[in-house]
Parts: C-alpha cells; structure tokens; sequence
C-alpha cells in the first residue's frame, strides 16, 4: 500500500467537505437575499451544519474503530454526495438547513477519521508534516471554495454553488472505493464506545486540549463565519470580489501546514500553538482597526489563517497519542469540540451582530482569544506529547492493577 497515494486520496476528500462546509459564509449574503432573510438569522444554516458536524464525529469515530475506517469514510461520502445536491434545490431556510444538517451529519466522518488513520499509518517523526498536509489541502479546499462559490454565486446563483459541489463529492467518493481496495480494514471488534471517552475526559492532559479547541471553535470559526457579511456592509462587494478577499485564509493555512511541523520541531508545540493563537488575536485587531483599509484587511485574513494552522495542526498531532488503541474516538472528540465550539461561535456572534454590530464581535472574541492564550500560557499539562503519553500510560497500568 502507498501511504502517500492514500494521503492524496484522503486530502481530496477533506478539500471537497471543508469546500462545502466554509463555501456558506461568502455567499451567505446572497443566500440570505434570495430567501428572503437577513444574514444573521441565514446564519442558521451554518449553526445547522456544524452542530451534527461536530456530535456525529463521536459516533463516527468509534465506528471507524470498530469497523475500519477507509470502510466508513467511504461510506459516508456516498451519504454527504447526496446531501449536497439537496442543498441545492432547498426552498427556504427550514429546508436548507435540514439538509445542510444532513450533509454536516456524514461530512462528519472525514476529518476525524481521516487523522485516526494518519496517525495509524505515519511514524510519529512524519505525523505533523502529513496532518499538516492534509489539514492544509481541506483549508486550501475553503480557500478555493470562497472564491469558486463566490463565482458561480455571481455568474450563476448560489444553487450552483452545492451542484459544483455534489458533482465533486462524486469524484471523490469514486477515488475513494478504488483505493480502499488496497488499504487493510483494520478494525477491532472489541472497540468500546464509552469506556475509552470516558478514560479520555478523565486525563488531566486530554481535559485542557479539548477545552482550548472548544474555545478555539468559538472565538476563531465564530469570527470567520461572519467576515464575509462583514466584507459586503463595510465595502459593498459582490460575492466573486468577497469569495477572492477570503480566499487569503485558505492559501495562508496551507503554507503554515506545511511548515508547521518543523517550527514545532524547533521551538515545541506549546510555543507553536501560542504562536498561532497570538497570531488569530492579532488578526481581530486589524478587523477593529483596519478592517476598512483593503491591504490591511487582506494582511489580517492571511495571518488568520496562518495562526489556525499553525495552532491546530499541534493539537491534532499531540491528540493522536491521546489513545492509540482507540484513536477514532480521541481524534473525534477533537474535531467535535471544535465543530460544537465553531457552531456556539457562530450561533453568539450572530446576537452580538444584531445588538452591536461586527467590531463588538471582534473585539468580543479578541478578548476570548487573549484570555485563551494567557490560560496556555500558564498551563502545565498538556501540550507536550511526552506528558500526554506518560499520563496515558499510567492510567493503563492502573487498569491492570485494578483487573489484576
């Protein structure tokens, strides 16, 4: 087996699902014109999406456990395909939402058991290069996506948006039964749902990395999911000109994937994902203060992007030594924490757009952000892979003793 070629396959199918997932804030506004709605309450349908996003990735990940994982990533293509066509002949807000609940559902599949599955296959000297890879293609899959949907959104209409988008999932989920010819369906029949969370939320190390990309969630994908309405009040835009303007997050997510892994070789991840968090916080500042000065905005777009990177690739490396025997389920609850975190975000912002207008909601999460750093700052668990792995090493051992 090609374990590069499978990466390929694995990052196509990320771009395809992140591409869908943040293709919904560029053209939110048209959305929101066309359904006869205002922005903040067509916000719905990103809530919709990123809550079974975010809870169906628990499930998702004992089931990639129990009974392979290139078997239910597949799978769960074929379902998040048909999602997404639906999206595109959605009346009004109730039904778009459903379905874009439905496709958030299985798309929720992907990230998390794709990184299980990485971190399966890859060394743990190759891990953070190859999640970085792939995490940096299914951003450069949003990158893309804001500038493609906010083309087809302007020459078209956003209905064309999801038919793109389905016939994509299509391609993907044809790769994806071919390679998964080759790739063992390793799988443990005696994979507990319960047992290994609950052993997780009980690890002191394991409690504060779920916390920080909980609030990671809130205060990051809660400010992104409004920048392009923020885009279209402050300088009257179309959907091509906001999809392109934002597209600058994904291109710089990209280039931190690819060089996180070895600034955290340098300086350790600690240091990486207050780099990255300090970087995210910056980036609200210049909203604040800038955000009607086009070159600075596009500066704070791309150091955005490049801090989530930098930041969150370092905690999905040292996640995948939360359990190794039950990776699906710890790489999971990582991506639910954020996705629930991104969701709450989105759902709070939406209010503190209504009462205060877009600057309270960037100097709201700023804050959230400078607060969230300071508590890295002077954390000492965690975030070392070292202490996470001697922390779930003597929970084992004290399973064994307690058998025995």
């Amino acid at each position: 087996m090609n374990k590069n070629r499978l990466l390929s396959v694995l990052s196509l199918a990320a771009f395809v699902v992140m591409a869908d997932n943040w293709v919904v804030s560029p053209i939110l506004p048209a959305i929101s014109m066309d359904i006869g709605v205002n922005v903040s309450n067509a916000a719905l349908i990103i809530s919709a999406y990123m809550l079974p996003f975010g809870l169906f990735q628990l499930i998702f990940g004992y089931l990639g456990d129990k009974f392979g994982r290139i078997r239910v990533i597949s799978g769960a293509m074929v379902f998040f395909t048909i999602g997404t066509g639906l999206c595109a002949i959605a009346a009004g807000l109730t039904d778009l939402a459903i379905y874009r609940a439905l496709t958030g559902m299985f798309a929720g599949s992907i990230m998390p058991v794709s990184f299980a599955l990485i971190g399966d296959l890859f060394p743990l000297h190759e891990r953070q290069a190859a999640i970085g890879t792939f995490f940096g293609v299914a951003f450069l899959g949003q990158g893309l996506s804001t500038v493609i949907g906010g083309s087809i959104a302007y020459f078209i209409n956003w209905r064309g948006v999801f038919t793109v988008y389905a016939a994509l999932a299509v391609l993907s989920t044809l790769l994806l039964f071919e390679i998964s010819k080759n790739v063992p369906a390793a799988k443990n029949n005696d994979s507990k749902f319960f047992a290994p969370l609950m052993d997780l939320l009980k690890n002191p190390a394991s409690r504060i990395m779920y916390a920080v990309v909980f609030f990671e969630g809130i205060f990051i994908m809660g400010t992104f999911s409004f920048l392009g309405g923020f885009i279209e009040n402050q300088y009257n835009f179309n959907d091509l000109l906001i999809g392109l303007i934002m597209s600058v997050f994904g291109i710089m997510a990209v280039m931190g994937g690819r060089f996180a892994g070895k600034l955290s070789g340098r300086i350790g991840r600690k240091n990486t994902i207050i780099i990255g968090f300090a970087g995210t916080m910056l980036a609200n500042i210049i909203y604040v203060i800038w955000g009607d000065t086009l070159p600075v905005l596009f500066l704070g777009i791309g150091i955005s992007g490049l801090g989530l990177m930098l930041a969150h690739s370092s905690i999905l490396t040292i996640a995948t030594e939360f359990a190794a025997k039950a990776r699906g389920i710890a790489m999971s609850l990582v991506a639910f924490c954020f996705m629930c975190g991104g969701s709450l975000g989105t759902a709070i912002g939406s209010r503190i757009i209504e009462t205060g207008g877009f600057i309270n909601l960037f100097v709201t999460y700023g804050i959230g952000l400078l607060l969230l750093l300071v508590a890295i700052l002077i954390s000492k668990k965690g975030f070392v892979i070292e202490n996470v792995q001697r922390q779930s090493q003597r929970e084992a051992k004290s399973k064994v003793i307690v058998r025995s």
